[in-house]
């Protein structure tokens, strides 16, 4: 019966019933309980939430097994190829979803699908077709996978009707380009999504990707992951290195080298696979990289810019900090952030002025105003840092918004340093937001921690024109503060062009190339028509001296292996064009651009997917249960990550501290709910709440029984625990999840008096459907 339960959710009008239960849980008198007040919940936003392992043998929901990925690099060219491994070990059918990650710049060109000895190979549709050929599919009882991108470095696999007993496996490819800085390679393969702070709103409210399940912090995952990176640099290697993860370096000559993980039995899927290598003498691949097609020829030029040379005289500069200290910067990345933001403020120099503003669901400022970065000031403002434990929302467009309509200290050029995991799902509402107000200030975003959004910081620094960092943990707190001191005083290569003398090109990306900060390669791909002969000039200033640089092109000859300069330079087209820009600009033709690019080159966009789709009906009932793949933290994230915390020092950042009376009856028929507590210590909104009929059994038997087993908890925190489950057609419980929660020992409380409930408290019946049903219990401790 429970697959076709499970199955009822698609066809039938899903309601969304709310149960208001308000604990106040205090040390002196922990038995007193307000009144609990029901309603329908019509409209929520979409939230990460804890997983609940489930007791029910009949459904697997933990079908991934296995994730592995084998990695190619030659040259300055990586190709990667990524399998994944479901295997339904229950007796119901299945559709499995998984959220995955991989690079920003990841060109994803080609898909396939295995059912034992049969293979699928995908093809590319435009979005919409392909999601209805899915679903069609997926109604027939067909095995099909579909393959849809969420964000240019997020993407959703679904794959339906798993059989009972089935290995599937999905095997898909994508490249990207190594460009190295100051002489050093670097592959960074990332391993999970972090959860995502949704706060709402019109383009927010249906993005069912940030609603997915996450495993307790520390938490074994119940897939394995194995990475493998053959490296063939083309170029003596210097030293290759990778300080995220326990690996064997075996080197195959001088110029070549094996990397595995090692201690295969502990996982290490919780955070981004980071290689370096160095070739001999500092040396970096540059020049030309020529491919000629049936129809088109592509180029790649990677032109070295001078080194960086430091100005004797560096004039004074405003900085403001914009630092995150939300729930998911709790613990380790509060305390990387913490040992960034004293090396930052250390290197400040006599003349410079800077504030600094914390933002969590709300914000405060250091200072009402700039101050000089005098010892006594540094002093006062790593205090007032230092205070900071991590708690709440991530509100992060407020804080912008907030930082720019500071007054600036006049005469002073000003830069914007924004500290912050990336945790968020406005990317493209920032990037609007930076570049509206370019010209103000420049930008330099810190990502911090071991599996950061990356897309968000690498976003931010490139529309705000600035450079973009990522400190993995305390130790490269300092060289990061360095290099960005370095790069900030001047930047390496300014007002630059380039020319194309003899060879004729078009469609090069990026049309204008923006100032260098970095010692790396300028980069242009393009493509080019008749001889490969001719010259490729680059030109501009480094400081105050003119500088040039020429390629000869009859110098590099087009070859095969090249052939990933056509995927390489069609992202790159997507990227400038979509990446970047906010959803209220993607107008029909841009949406048409994007679109074609993706159909003619075989890509992976946010507006084609891969489906492959097996042409045998293999599940003839119609009935499965769909099942979200549980996702590990990122290592050294905490369960504050997952659900809204109010601590004490979330009440200095704008949050009022739940308040509650015995007394009080909260009348709920046009109140609204939201994350934060409003002054009465209730939730402001998230959707409409309307009256329902009580439960079997009487809100007076549930308080009397919450009261009699309600365990004190002794935390000092503040806020609330959001828990949802399901009830059957029969009344009873069948599934329950934590959306948002507080810290674990609060949330093993509500989850134990839930299952209370399910033995002591039928809710009974609700229009003989399987209902979801969500209790937000605010918490005082």
């Amino acid at each position: 019966m429970k697959t076709k339960i499970i199955k009822n959710r698609q066809k039938f009008f899903w309601l969304s019933l709310s149960l208001l239960f308000i604990f106040i849980f205090n040390s002196i008198n922990a038995q007193e309980i307000p009144v609990v007040v029901p309603g329908i919940l019509k409209d929520r936003t979409q939230s990460p939430y804890f997983f609940v392992h489930s007791e029910n043998p009949e459904t697997d929901r933990m079908p991934l097994k296995e994730t592995n990925a084998r990695v190619h690099i030659a040259g300055v060219i990586a190709d990667i190829h990524i399998r994944q491994v479901y295997k339904n070990t229950g007796t119901n059918t299945l559709e499995a979803i998984y959220v995955f990650p991989a690079s920003t710049r990841a060109a994803v060109y080609a898909m396939k699908m295995k059912i034992g000895e049969r293979e699928i190979i995908a093809v590319i549709q435009e979005r919409e077709a392909a999601r209805r050929n899915y679903e069609q599919a997926k109604a027939n009882g067909q095995t099909v996978s579909l393959l849809e991108q969420e964000r240019p470095n997020v993407f959703t696999m679904n794959v339906a009707n798993i059989l009972p007993g089935d290995i599937i496996e999905v095997e898909l490819r994508y490249t990207e380009l190594l460009v190295p800085e100051s002489g050093i390679y670097e592959f960074v393969y990332p391993t999970v999504v972090g959860p995502r702070y949704n706060s709402g709103g019109e383009n927010h409210s249906a993005e069912n990707w940030i609603e997915n399940p996450y495993l307790q912090e520390g938490e074994s995952s119940n897939y394995t992951f194995d990475i493998e990176v053959q490296l063939a640099a083309g170029l003596p290697l210097q030293f290759v290195q990778c300080n995220s993860h326990n690996v064997s370096i075996d080197y195959k000559g001088k110029k070549k080298a094996l990397i595995s993980l090692k201690d295969g039995n502990n996982f290490q899927g919780d955070r981004d696979f980071i290689l370096q290598y160095r070739l001999t003498g500092a040396k970096i691949e540059s020049g030309l990289l020529l491919f000629e097609g049936e129809e088109e020829n592509f180029f790649l030029a990677m032109i070295q810019p001078p080194k960086h040379v430091t100005p004797e005289i560096i004039p004074p500069r405003e900085y403001i900090f914009i630092v995150d200290v939300s729930g998911s910067m709790y613990g380790f990345p509060l305390n990387v952030s913490k040992k960034l933001m004293k090396d930052l403020l250390g290197g400040l120099k006599q003349g410079d002025v800077f504030n600094i503003l914390l933002f969590a669901g709300g914000s405060q400022l250091y200072s009402e105003k700039s101050v000089n970065a005098s010892e006594e000031n540094i002093n006062e403002a790593m205090s007032f840092i230092d205070k900071q434990s991590g708690g709440g929302g991530t509100e992060l467009l407020p804080a912008l918004k907030r930082g720019m309509s500071l007054n600036s200290t006049e005469g002073i050029s000003r830069s914007f340093v924004i500290v912050t995991d990336g945790y968020v799902s406005v990317e493209k509402e920032a990037f609007e937001y930076i570049s509206d107000n370019l010209g103000k200030a420049n930008f330099f975003p810190f990502g911090i921690g071991s599996s950061v959004n990356r897309h968000l910081i690498e976003g931010m620094a490139h529309v705000g024109r600035g450079e973009a960092f990522v400190v993995t943990d305390e130790n490269e707190a300092f060289a990061i503060a360095e290099k960005f001191r370095k790069y900030v005083s001047q930047p390496v290569l300014t007002n630059i062009e380039i020319s194309f003398i003899g060879f004729e090109t078009y469609d090069m990306q990026p049309a204008n190339t923006p100032d260098v900060f970095a010692e790396r390669p300028v980069i242009v791909f393009g493509k080019w028509k008749g001889k490969a002969e001719g010259s490729i000039k680059l030109s501009g200033y480094a400081g105050e001296s003119r500088y040039f640089k020429i390629l000869k092109v009859e110098e590099s000859k087009p070859e095969e292996s090249n052939l990933a300069l056509k995927y390489l330079w069609a992202r790159e087209k997507v990227r400038l064009l979509d990446d970047f820009i906010h959803v209220s600009h993607s107008h029909e033709e841009l949406i048409k651009e994007v679109s074609y690019i993706g159909l003619k080159y075989n890509l992976l966009t946010q507006y084609t997917s891969f489906i492959a789709l097996d042409s045998e009906i293999r599940n003839s009932s119609g009935n499965y249960t769909s099942v979200k793949q549980p996702l590990p933290l990122p290592q050294g994230v905490s369960n504050y990550a997952v659900g809204g915390v109010y601590s004490r020092t979330s009440r200095k950042l704008g949050y009022a501290p739940g308040k509650s009376s015995n007394n009080v009856v909260y009348e709920l028929e046009d109140a609204s709910i939201d994350h934060e507590p409003d002054e009465n210590g209730m939730p402001e909104s998230i959707g409409m709440i309307e009256k329902m009929p009580e439960f079997k059994g009487g809100m007076k038997a549930l308080e009397a029984f919450l009261k009699k087993n309600l365990r004190n908890v002794a935390e000092e925190l503040n806020g609330f625990v959001y828990v949802e489950f399901l009830v059957d057609v029969d009344g009873s419980v069948k599934e329950i999840k934590i959306i948002r929660g507080l810290s674990t020992e609060a949330n093993e409380e509500a989850m134990r008096l839930i299952r209370l409930t399910n033995k002591m408290w039928n809710p009974g019946k609700i229009n003989g459907k399987a209902t979801e049903v969500q209790m937000m219990i605010p918490v005082k401790f």
